[in-house]
């Protein structure tokens, strides 16, 4: 099949044609990507500034919110600008770059979750070995492999988007590029490209989900054997961890786990992914996490009261 690129931009719906929504929408959004960037950049400079949050846990919290803040500036930006646009439109090349980020930094964020998962097991389950399996260079190789794992499958979705002729219509009803409203743009059949993409998202969230559960399964298990007290940290840790992936993983599943057609939710469930997730996350960590409250607290003051000199 020839590749076309008669298309040589798209123009975006976004979330509404109504001017008055729009500019009510403008500012909800301004607001919460201002907190978004604020919140995950609080949590990277309170986790590299303190001491008492050197354990691997709190390493990986810090790549999380890095990860979030990137996820949340390749759509929110775009969403804010075009909130006051008469004319949203975007590049071929433009949209092909924002799907591979979306998904870069999608993919990623799910790895490091499992990553997360596994750091919790071996914390609940092997107390003893812990440090020793979870030491710098093995968590520096595990953050690096979430990485690799975000882009494989940021490039297989890529070259497979990549591949598809655009020759008309160019309207995308969201407002950012994606891989259903895509699809549907296409002059081509893309009943296999569309089955390969969903087993590569899908397969991802699905896979991602269940070894994560599985995690959980067993600490829950090994849980059983230790005192209330200990229970009870260990489950206010593991309630935080289990809260955010929730929130990641249920929107996924619902937009790539099925076949490749468009709903009407489609947009809202991608707001609650892209804007939503990465503004309860540091709430989430920071509200149920004593630690974290306190390093934040510390960091207030160093910051408000400099040392004499």
């Amino acid at each position: 099949m020839a590749k076309t690129h008669n298309v040589t931009e798209f123009i975006f719906l976004g979330l509404s044609s109504n001017q008055l929504v729009q500019k009510v929408c403008f500012v909800i959004f301004l607001l919460l990507y201002v907190a978004i960037v604020l919140g995950n950049f609080l949590i990277v400079l309170t986790v590299m500034s303190s001491r008492s949050l050197g354990s691997p846990m709190y390493f990986f919290l810090s790549y999380l919110s890095f990860v979030e803040i990137c996820y949340a500036s390749t759509t929110a930006p775009r969403l804010i600008s075009d909130l006051l646009a008469e004319r949203k439109a975007i590049s071929l090349w433009g949209c092909m770059t924002q799907f591979s980020f979306i998904h870069l930094f999608g993919g990623t964020e799910a790895f490091l979750l499992t990553v997360m998962a596994y750091d919790r097991y071996v914390a609940i389950c092997k107390p003893l070995s812990y440090t020793t399996i979870m030491n710098r260079q093995a968590c520096a190789f595990l953050v690096g492999a979430a990485w690799v794992g975000g882009f494989v499958h940021s490039l297989v979705d890529s070259l497979l988007v990549f591949r598809l002729p655009f020759c008309g219509p160019n309207v995308i009803d969201h407002y950012f590029c994606d891989v259903l409203p895509l699809l549907k743009l296409a002059c081509s059949d893309t009943f296999l490209i569309g089955l390969l993409i969903v087993a590569n998202g899908g397969t991802l969230s699905v896979i991602s989900f269940v070894v994560l559960l599985a995690s959980y399964v067993v600490i829950l298990l090994h849980l059983r054997t230790r005192s209330s007290e200990g229970r009870r940290k260990a489950l206010s840790t593991c309630g935080s961890h289990i809260t955010v992936v929730t929130l990641f993983f249920g929107p996924c599943v619902f937009i790539y786990l099925r076949p490749s057609t468009t709903l009407s939710a489609d947009k809202m469930v991608a707001v609650f992914y892209t804007v939503i997730t990465p503004l309860l996350n540091p709430v989430i960590y920071s509200l149920r996490n004593a630690e974290v409250k306190k390093a934040m607290k510390r960091l207030w003051v160093r910051a408000m009261k400099p040392e004499e000199r």
